[in-house]
């Protein structure tokens, strides 16, 4: 049971950063800083694919036969983080997409 709940908190962490990263993206493009939201967004992938391969490493050990199968609250909130990540990364790319376009809508009027 302590190695389930360790994998959650690895899951939980790095869906977590991968968030912080794209919400910092959001505001970074909304700054005009459209390079510096792009790093943000690579940043947040980067600690999303940890979450993933911690998620996926988890799925195959159950499959083997190596992990419980019965629901547990903990890891149910961890994968509810990870698809909360995968939200704010569409989220940000959309936002940021948009700022970009006002931007050159506001030059163009300028």
């Amino acid at each position: 049971m302590e190695e389930l709940e360790l994998v959650c908190f690895q899951i939980i962490s790095f869906a977590g950063e991968a968030r912080s990263a794209y919400m910092g993206a959001i505001q970074t493009a909304k700054q005009g800083n459209y390079e510096e939201a792009e790093k943000l967004i690579k940043e947040g992938g980067d600690a999303f694919l940890q979450a993933h391969k911690v998620h996926a490493d988890l799925i195959h050990k159950e499959a083997a036969g190596e992990m419980e199968q019965t629901p547990n609250l903990l890891l149910i909130h961890a994968e509810d983080q990870l698809m909360a990540a995968e939200t704010c990364k569409i989220l940000a790319v959309e936002l940021m997409d948009a700022y970009r376009r006002i931007s050159v809508l506001e030059a163009k009027e300028a």
